[in-house]
């Protein structure tokens, strides 16, 4: 059996604001659905990007399969290479985005990050490459 990853889909509660907020502000291509749909799918390069309203979700998983929605450290991070980390995170704090960490040059990773959250707080890095070799 051989597994293909094709989607990222993120359940979310604020689906208007999700959509919008990839469509619109980090300008990624939709394929599919519309902001009242409660579905989209963005294609991001390689792989799509889709958002779900979580009560659409809740329909399909039985109750005693579902995880409890108390606060806890993120278990995923969505990660998308740009050209210029310091552009696109001053296009964010333009909008009001939820900022998370400024531009900050990791050299021991090699690039040059930084972190905000999407409307309904998954945590996004954006990153670009220093240019140094590891």
């Amino acid at each position: 059996m051989k597994l293909q990853l094709s989607h990222l889909r993120l359940l979310v509660s604020n689906y208007k604001d999700t959509f919008l907020f990839y469509r619109d502000l980090l300008g990624l291509n939709l394929d599919w659905g519309d902001e009242k749909s409660g579905y989209a799918e963005f294609s991001t390069g390689s792989i799509q990007i889709a958002v779900l309203k979580k009560e659409l979700m809740a329909q399909v998983i039985p109750g005693e399969n579902q995880l409890s929605s108390s606060a806890s450290q993120d278990k995923t991070t969505l990660i998308f290479a740009v050209d210029n980390v310091d552009e696109v995170y001053q296009k964010l704090k333009d909008h009001n985005t939820q900022l998370v960490t400024p531009p900050t040059d990791r050299s021991d990773w090699g690039i040059r990050t930084a972190h905000f959250r999407d409307p309904d707080g998954n945590l996004i890095e954006i990153y670009t490459n220093l240019g140094i070799v590891i």
